[in-house]
């Protein structure tokens, strides 16, 4: 893991081992993620990803499993696509004037055969603690490919209280308890239009155990037009998700026929940019 943190804001964990996600996230002393608080998929590199407080799927597939067609008939779509568990090149690591950034390449070979490179870019603002994610994804093979992304932001519900909610424009009623849903659970995916400039935002607090901060999530609502949140309270899982995604929470087959999917032709790429706080 490599330890990153600026002058003020949140010490982070990037792992290299895995698309140089996020594993901990510390705040007021307190790791974020939820550990090993999560639901047993069935498959070990999402284990691992859950695990800690942001990951990506993609970039051939989000969500859960789905069959393949054609010359693929017979096999599946990963779980959350083929990214996670790919390590990533880090390029540098820089600590100046109290700034952190790092840069990295993930190469990746999806289901289907083809390449892509996710050029990834973490900086941390040393004087507001915001911690800023730019992603590249480059089609690097020779054929045309559909391209989807979801981050997990996945934060330990041990440490909410009653009192912490969910606030955002495209959010019913512009926002409610963090306990939506079943009384074990709910998922729901909205549309989420830009509120300032190009980016959408959606908070999560105040949350006591980090002194009574506020999540505030930004995400560029141009690549990334929906929300999805996700919340289990099952034992033993004991984790919410904010998950900003690039496409509707239905099959492929019904994003395809709608033309929905995002093409990239060899050589193109499209860009994805998130940030986060604690206010």
């Amino acid at each position: 893991m490599i330890e990153f943190a600026a002058a003020t804001g949140p010490k982070l964990k990037l792992d290299p081992a895995s698309v140089l996600d996020i594993g901990a996230c510390i705040v007021e002393g307190n790791d974020l993620a939820p550990g090993r608080a999560i639901p047993d998929d069935g498959d070990p590199r999402i284990d691992h990803s859950l695990e800690g407080f942001l990951f990506t799927c993609g970039p051939d597939h989000i969500r859960h499993r789905q069959p393949m067609t054609g010359a693929f008939a017979g096999k599946s779509y990963p779980l959350h696509g083929s990214f996670s568990s790919h390590p990533a090149n880090v390029l540098w690591t820089r600590f100046e004037d109290g700034n952190a950034a790092c840069r990295a390449d993930v190469d990746v070979v999806t289901a289907e055969g083809r390449t892509a490179r996710l050029e990834r870019l973490w900086r941390i603002d040393g004087t507001t603690g915001e911690v800023h994610l730019s992603d590249r994804v480059v089609n690097t093979s020779a054929e045309t490919m559909p391209v989807f992304l979801m981050y997990h932001m996945n934060v330990g519900g041990k440490w909410f209280d009653p009192g912490v909610r969910l606030e955002g424009e495209m959010l019913e009623g512009s926002g409610f308890p963090w306990t939506f849903g079943e009384e074990l659970g709910g998922i729901f995916c909205v549309a989420a239009p830009a509120t300032e400039g190009k980016s959408a935002e959606v908070s999560l607090g105040p949350i006591a155990a980090i002194g009574g901060r506020t999540l505030r999530v930004r995400f560029d609502a141009q690549t990334l037009p929906f929300l999805q949140v996700w919340r289990n309270q099952k034992a033993p899982a004991h984790v919410l998700g904010i998950e900003p995604v690039s496409h509707r929470w239905v099959g492929r087959v019904e994003l395809e026929k709608a033309g929905e999917f995002n093409m990239v032709e060899p050589g193109e790429s499209r860009s994805f940019a998130l940030s986060f706080a604690f206010v």
